[in-house]
């Protein structure tokens, strides 16, 4: 048996790769460029020699900060870009290599001068936005002052306090400086204040203003024709202008305290039209200028991000690939001599040979007269777990990491789970008319799969495109699933030709409740059709769900069990087999393996006989006549015989503690192949470098060791059967599904369907469409997926997988490119 085993072939995803821990002495000058070409192959993991020191700490801590900064730098010109709505693609040409020092100066140049005209145009559109404010009150406030004049004392005097504007604004005109100055004003005469503010803040504003003044005042408003942009948001908002009429000295000195408060822009406006006239025409002549030196600074400023953006993606990878490498380089130590850096990693020992003629490359380029030094090192700890993986795979081994990393060499469930992942959902799912529509989802990311891995996806979009794979298969085995229970959106159809029953009479022909009987070979495939609409579909139904769901449940919890029996052989743990494997394969097939043998023969033999009699009088009576529930000869004593086995069995599987008590010590296994424990002894240093397993003794703790294992052998005890009724909800999805399908079928197309009226029918397809799609396509199918990750995590992992190892997760500028900083 074990010569068998041994000639089976490996499978790359069964364990994980074979890791070595390897030793690298690269001398200073050659340093930098060997990181950065093991960081494009990709397949080394540093150790941190470093943990006990702080970031700022380490050797190239001031490359890490430059780095740092330039990442702020580019992010800034990124945003820049964005909210100026450019496209810059890269360009096509090879661009030389650009050395850190040059870029650095590079990104301040730029930097400064896009500050200086962000500065520029920030204040050229606040003056810009003041004349276009002054614009409009010039306009909508002469409307309130000719209405004032019929009741004003004649006097052209104007107000210096309407002088006032936002942020000492006077300095716009002439005409301003000639017209608008301070002159003697008549003390008790009607005056006013003139001004915009936004629309948001009209209604307290004018609330304010009227309790300031103790309702001694005339307010007036008018909408603006207009938005403005507020320059602190860069929002297009609206905003009322206004004029308020009071007199007095005490209620002008509240009102611009209430402007100022409420952020409302005071401006000067003449009664005397002419002076109006002139005044808007100067406004509009300033405004023209300001346009067109918004209009040439913009593009100036655009001509300078295009100018960065070209270059943009390049600068940001090179500068995330350099700052990687000094994060990489401050894991590493000096030696003695300051001469040379010391590094020690993990690596497949498949890459040794690929790493070691990259590290001879960087040496010839880097023009060192010194080697680097690489040699293969024994190792204490366990070594990270690294699988192979492509297009496929990737997905179902992200679902087993989900859980948690397998151990160094442990049994990968992500092979099975392939096939058995995908198999469980459709058994929950199985209707080919729903496989179809999940079909076509699937072959839709897979044809714009190029396109979409390109791009940035939302989360949601994300997690679909990255399990594209496992949607397909999904829909492949729901379409198979389905054609068994002959579900088409609920609706059953004779694909494979007609039914095995047919009337009796003629009396049955409406009914489909009696009368059916067999008159030829059993459907082909599936479920007959004629069951559908039948009384007994229900219990038919149920009756072949809940036992296909048994057998398949009892089938994958063997495979899981197996699969712990490959674990112990391959860690050399013949404890576990004994102790472990045999008794909980025992106990688990004596029990549940033999109900699934009945359920089999039931099919097979057409028999009557009541399973949930036999199995409860076999621990009842197990000597008890089985009576008409006999389903082959010889049944009754091999029921006594399972009987003994389940407390043979548990018993077993409880004393795994005495056979180290019996061999007098106790010794911990290393859960590794190729790795031995460093020791002092002249017998540790004959053991081979590559030695599978390292020994060392401990003291052997008899309570610690029983209380573990009979916890344990009560665990799958009880598990094995909660487990068993876990894998019922394989039957009760499944059913909840078919009748979902079934209610949204009759209840509501049918019933549409049933009426003359074209309306009524389209509403009813709608809605079923939307039923379907949201509840059955989107609802369901994450039901049936996370039931689906339940068995395998639970039930079939829980048997073999300990999941208590960690990512290889080596040096690579493919896993960094597209991190955010």
């Amino acid at each position: 048996m074990d010569d068998f085993l041994d000639k089976l072939p490996q499978m790359d995803l069964m364990r994980s790769e074979k890791m070595t821990l390897v030793q690298l002495i690269i001398p200073v000058e050659s340093a930098h460029r060997c990181v950065t070409y093991l960081g494009e192959l990709g397949l080394l993991q540093f150790r941190d020699l470093n943990a006990d020191k702080s970031p700022f700490q380490r050797t190239f801590a001031n490359q890490v900060k430059r780095c740092g900064e330039m990442s702020r730098k580019l992010r800034f010109f990124k945003d820049q870009i964005d909210k100026a709505g450019l496209r810059c693609s890269p360009r096509h040409e090879l661009e030389p290599d650009i050395e850190l020092g040059d870029l650095e100066r590079q990104l301040a140049e730029h930097e400064h001068e896009v500050l200086e005209m962000n500065s520029n145009s920030e204040k050229l559109r606040q003056t810009y936005n003041e004349l276009l404010e002054f614009k409009i009150v010039l306009q909508k406030a002469n409307g309130f002052l000719v209405s004032s004049n019929a009741h004003a004392t004649g006097d052209e005097t104007e107000l210096h306090e309407g002088t006032y504007s936002n942020n000492g604004f006077i300095e716009t005109s002439s005409l301003l400086e000639q017209e608008m100055r301070p002159e003697p004003l008549n003390q008790s005469g009607l005056r006013f204040i003139s001004g915009i503010i936004n629309k948001d803040k009209l209604l307290r504003f004018e609330r304010m203003l009227f309790r300031a003044t103790r309702g001694n005042m005339l307010f007036n408003q008018t909408p603006s024709d207009e938005e403005i942009m507020d320059p602190s948001t860069s929002e297009m908002v609206e905003k009322i202008v206004f004029v308020v009429f009071f007199s007095g000295e005490q209620a002008r000195t509240k009102i611009l305290k209430i402007c100022e408060a409420f952020g409302a822009n005071c401006y000067p406006v003449p009664e005397d039209t002419t002076k109006q006239r002139q005044l808007t025409r100067e406004v509009l002549s300033r405004l023209s200028d300001l346009e067109a030196t918004l209009d040439a600074g913009t593009r100036h400023r655009n001509d300078a991000l295009n100018a960065v953006g070209y270059s943009l993606t390049k600068w940001i990878t090179t500068v995330r690939r350099e700052k990687a490498v000094y994060d990489t380089l401050n894991m590493l130590n000096f030696d003695v001599t300051k001469k040379c850096l010391v590094g020690e990693g993990w690596c497949p020992t498949f890459a040794k040979t690929q790493i070691h003629e990259v590290l001879q490359r960087a040496t010839f380029d880097s023009n060192s007269q010194v080697g680097v030094i690489f040699h293969v090192m024994q190792a204490v700890e366990s070594p990270p777990t690294y699988f192979r993986t492509n297009k496929l795979t990737n997905a179902f081994q992200e679902i087993i990491d989900a859980y948690g990393v397998a151990r160094y060499q442990e049994a990968n469930p992500a092979v099975y789970s392939v096939v058995t992942y995908p198999f469980l959902f459709a058994v929950m799912f199985g209707d080919w008319g729903h496989g179809l529509c999940l079909l076509l989802g699937a072959l839709y990311l897979l044809a714009r799969e190029r396109k979409l891995s390109s791009q940035k996806l939302g989360s949601f979009m994300e997690m679909l495109f990255g399990g594209r794979y496992v949607i397909l298969l999904m829909a492949l085995f729901s379409i198979y699933c389905g054609l068994i229970y002959n579900e088409f959106f609920s609706v059953p159809f004779h694909i494979f030709g007609g039914s095995a029953y047919k009337c009796r009479d003629t009396t049955c022909s409406d009914a489909y409740t009696v009368g059916l009987v067999k008159y030829r070979d059993p459907y082909p495939f599936g479920v007959d059709p004629s069951w559908r609409g039948s009384r007994s579909e229900l219990p038919y139904l149920n009756s072949l769900k809940m036992k296909m769901s048994i057998l398949l449940g009892i089938a994958q919890m063997n495979l899981g069990l197996i699969l712990s029996f490959f674990n112990a052989r391959f860690f050399g743990s013949s404890l576990d087999i004994r102790y472990q494997f045999i008794p909980q394969m025992i106990f688990l097939n004596s029990l549940f393996g033999y109900l699934s043998l009945l359920i089999i023969i039931k099919w097979c033999t057409g028999s009557q006989a009541d399973l949930y009699h036999v199995m409860i009088y076999m621990f009842l009576s197990p000597t008890e006549e089985l009576g008409e529930n006999e389903l082959f000869w010889g049944q009754r004593p091999l029921q006594a015989q399972f009987c003994y086995c389940l407390w043979h069995s548990s018993l077993s599987h409880g004393c795994f503690f005495l056979n180290p008590l019996l061999s007098g010590k106790f010794t911990w296994r290393f859960q590794g192949r190729t790795y031995g424990v460093l020791g002092t002894s002249e017998v540790d240093l004959d053991v081979e470098p590559g030695s599978a397993r390292g020994h060392q003794e401990e003291e052997f703790n008899f309570s610690e060791i029983f209380v573990h294992q009979l916890i344990h052998s009560l665990e799958f005890v009880l598990g094995s059967v909660s487990n068993t009724e876990s894998y019922l909800r394989l039957w009760a999805l499944s059913l909840a599904h078919s009748e979902l399908s079934t209610v949204f079928y009759e209840k509501v197309l049918l019933l549409a369907w049933g009426y003359e009226n074209i309306l009524i029918r389209l509403i009813g397809l709608v809605v079923f469409a939307f039923a379907t799609a949201f509840i059955l396509l989107m609802m369901e199918t994450l039901s049936a997926f996370l039931h689906a990750l339940r068995l395998h995590w639970v039930e079939f992992m829980g048997k073999f997988f300990h999941g208590d190892g960690y990512k290889f997760k080596p040096f690579s500028f493919a896993l960094i490119s597209n991190d955010d900083e």
